[in-house]
């Protein structure tokens, strides 16, 4: 049967591969941002001091693989085979979580998501050992308890500290250097930059060096006892060289955010790298110590041998650095950067990503009245000197930056140290959440953080915090009952459940590649948003409204022929997926409105001046379009799901008949906005006008019915309500492609 043990370790590092690849794909982003989002540099040049951190960052995280091996149970109260099913509970759910996420598009951690399941799959395996009632021992026997609060606490506080101190070294920062930061640096930037400098330097090199694979007890020990000589000498070595560079004419900034990317990146391989193979690792380990026992009876072997320090073989973790490397450099996800950290840090203007809530308008009210009483009773002078270093507009900022290098440095040094510095704890921080909260803090004291935008900044933030808690119960739960199919199913089920885990790795992979193609489907705004040239930017505009109007006018002829027929065919499940849709189709008209009003900007100013009066004639006529729509499927849906009457065959005859025309029409129109045909858009005129006389007549004609009591009044009231709706957007149709035929011609 030891076959079936060694098949259990393959598989597990199967699945610390594809976990390696997909996790750098999916938090490239995470030490990317800032270095992309400032412009500090060319892609490739990022793409190549993050690989080396990565690579760096790798080999030295060897002291992390402790969390897996005895951080959250105590190996020695456990026997070969339960450790093999813990492990294989962790990595299956891992799959499963991941893939269950990337399909509903929520936000997940790997580090918080592995801390989870260890604690289910340990938390069931203690129960039923407790249960038997043999040993006479309690959960903290059997789980570390204080390690995984620890644990469980540094997750959850580093989201406070990540955001708290972004923004407090955020705001130091910006009154120190202003917006204008080229100007009067002087001996600021040597310091700054020493400073900066030498923190990477110790939690990285000095921190993370004591667990190098090939580091001697004496040189460790030379290091700890000379720490603050090394920081002194390395704190007047950086001031030094920073200032030099400076009158050298170097950009220090550009310099610290490079110098960052690779500290970021180096922390993000030493502390995730546990998350992707420390669990596989612990199996191995397991499997090879059980071997060497010359065991036959693998629910008897106890692993208190896990106990002791991980020794990971340096080819190991140089295999995994590879691994990595390679994901970041030709991932398509890694390359695609435009994720929701810039969007919301954002200096200007862009378009919001979430809606807004009620928590998130009770924190901004709450936060505008604490603002305004802190302002209140700080003197005026002192007022006056911060917004004078506050000002905007004198901003020194890169050709198409979300931000300026001065955000892009705090942004940087903060979360890697944050982050190394739990990593020097052995504690796995999630750096997706670091880094996400560290730049919000950020972009809140640099007041990027608008009235306007600030409710779905904030809304933003509080998805994250719920995506923690969500993943959290989820990793629990499963790998709690997986674990328990396993004790009670044995190796029968142990091997059904690997199965399936490849399964589910498949389609994850499927659904991932999916997922990538989807968030490529924008590149064409970014375009615009990137593009100079005045002619060239309104040639991609032109082409980017004609392809939104022509999708959005197929949703809404789709949804008007669902709706009407849902409710002539009594079929309350479609009106209520309608309903649903459409509560979602509003965010996102307004996203687009955003995206596109953005884009007019970078046409010449006086042609976007002549042209935005038809552009916005346009989406109030595709708002008005909507809001028809959700006029006709509320009352709709709430008299089939009352289960009325039904609306009498004659009238749901003629009815469809007009309403195929609408439709036949608005898909003419959609052609149209694809085709850039815009002056066919006149031969609708006529026909539109004729139906608004039809649906004129068939209203007369049901006013005569109800005055002679020949209908149902409450059918009526419905039907009356159809017919005006639909004749309104007749009216609103023709509205739209005069206007739309303006803005494309003008």
């Amino acid at each position: 049967m030891d076959f079936i043990y060694l098949g259990f370790v393959i598989f597990l590092f199967v699945l610390a591969i594809s976990d390696l690849w997909v996790g750098v794909s999916n938090d490239a982003v995470n030490f990317l941002n800032s270095a992309i989002g400032s412009k500090v540099a060319g892609f490739k040049t990022i793409i190549t001091i993050a690989a080396i951190g990565v690579f760096f960052g790798a080999i030295m995280s060897n002291g992390m693989m402790d969390i897996a091996r005895h951080g959250i149970f105590r190996p020695e109260q456990f026997s070969f085979q339960s450790i093999m099913y813990i492990c294989l509970a962790v990595m299956v759910t891992d799959i499963i979580l991941l893939d269950v996420f990337n399909s509903l598009g929520m936000p997940t951690s790997t580090t918080v998501s592995m801390v989870f399941e260890l604690l289910g799959a340990t938390f069931a395996f203690s129960m039923l050992e407790i249960a038997g009632g043999e040993s006479g021992l309690g959960f903290a026997d059997y789980m570390n308890t204080e390690k995984a609060l620890s644990v469980i606490m540094a997750i959850f506080v580093s989201v406070a500290l990540a955001f708290f101190f972004g923004m407090l070294i955020q705001y130091i920062s910006r009154l120190i250097f202003t917006f204008n930061y080229r100007h009067d640096l002087k001996w600021k930037i040597g310091i700054f930059g020493g400073i900066a400098a030498t923190a990477i330097i110790y939690f990285l090199l000095i921190k993370g060096a004591k667990d190098l694979s090939f580091m001697t007890a004496d040189v460790k020990a030379w290091i700890a006892s000379h720490t603050w000589e090394l920081l002194g000498i390395c704190l007047v070595f950086f001031t030094l060289l920073m200032q030099i560079l400076h009158f050298c004419k170097v950009n220090v900034f550009k310099v610290v955010v490079l110098i960052g990317t690779f500290a970021l990146a180096t922390a993000f391989a030493g502390n995730d790298l546990v998350n992707f193979i420390g669990v596989p690792l612990t199996g191995y380990d397991a499997y090879l110590d059980y071997m060497a026992s010359g065991s036959t009876d693998p629910d008897a072997h106890m692993m208190g041998i896990l106990n002791e320090p991980a020794k990971t073989p340096l080819i190991f973790l140089f295999l995994a650095g590879i691994v990595m490397v390679i994901a970041l450099a030709t991932s398509k996800k890694a390359h695609n950067v435009t994720k929701t950290e810039i969007s919301l840090a954002k200096q200007d203007e862009g378009d919001e990503m979430f809606g807004s809530s009620k928590v998130a308008r009770s924190i901004v009210r709450w936060s505008s009245s604490v603002a305004n009483g802190l302002k209140a009773v700080t003197p005026l002078k002192v007022r006056a000197w911060a917004g004078r270093r506050f000002n905007t507009e004198d901003i020194v900022i890169e050709d198409g930056a979300s931000y300026d290098l001065v955000r892009a440095s705090v942004n940087l040094v903060v979360a890697s140290l944050l982050i190394a510095f739990g990593t020097s704890l052995k504690l796995p921080l999630s750096t997706t959440y670091v880094t996400f909260m560290v730049a919000m803090g950020t972009s809140l004291a640099d007041r990027a953080w608008s009235r306007e935008s600030a409710v779905f900044r904030v809304t933003g933030v509080l998805s994250v915090i719920g995506g923690w808690f969500v993943t959290a119960g989820v990793a629990f739960t499963s790998a709690f009952i997986i674990a328990i199919l396993m004790h009670f199913g044995g190796n029968v089920v142990a091997v059904i459940i690997v199965i399936a885990g490849l399964a589910a790795l498949i389609h994850n992979n499927i659904r991932f590649k999916q997922k990538n193609e989807d968030l490529n489907g924008d590149r064409d705004f970014h375009e615009i948003l990137a593009c100079k040239d005045t002619a060239k930017a309104w040639e991609l505009l032109s082409g980017y409204v004609g392809r939104n109007e022509a999708s959005f006018l197929n949703g809404i002829a789709e949804q008007y022929r669902k709706i009407t027929d849902g409710l002539i065919d009594e079929n309350v499940k479609v009106l209520r997926k309608s309903s649903e849709e459409l509560k979602r189709e509003k965010t996102k008209l307004k996203n687009l409105r955003r995206k596109e009003t953005l884009g007019l900007r970078q046409i010449d100013t006086e042609e976007g001046l002549r042209k935005s009066a038809w552009f916005h004639q346009v989406f109030n006529n595709m708002d008005q379009l909507y809001y028809s729509i959700r006029r006709i499927c509320e009352p709709a849906y709430e008299h089939v799901d009352n289960n009325f009457s039904p609306l009498p065959k004659q009238y749901a005859s003629e009815f469809t008949a007009s309403r195929d025309k609408v439709i036949g029409i608005i898909k003419g129109i959609s052609d149209i906005c694809v085709n850039g045909n815009y002056e066919n858009l006149r031969q609708y005129d006529n026909e539109i006008t004729s139906l608004q006389t039809e649906f004129s007549d068939m209203r007369k004609s049901l006013m005569e019915d109800i005055q002679k009591k020949n209908i149902n009044l409450t059918v009526a009231y419905l039907y009356l309500n159809l017919l005006q709706e639909s004749e309104q957007m007749t009216i609103e149709l023709q509205q739209m492609s005069r206007a739309s035929r303006k803005f494309q011609q003008g």
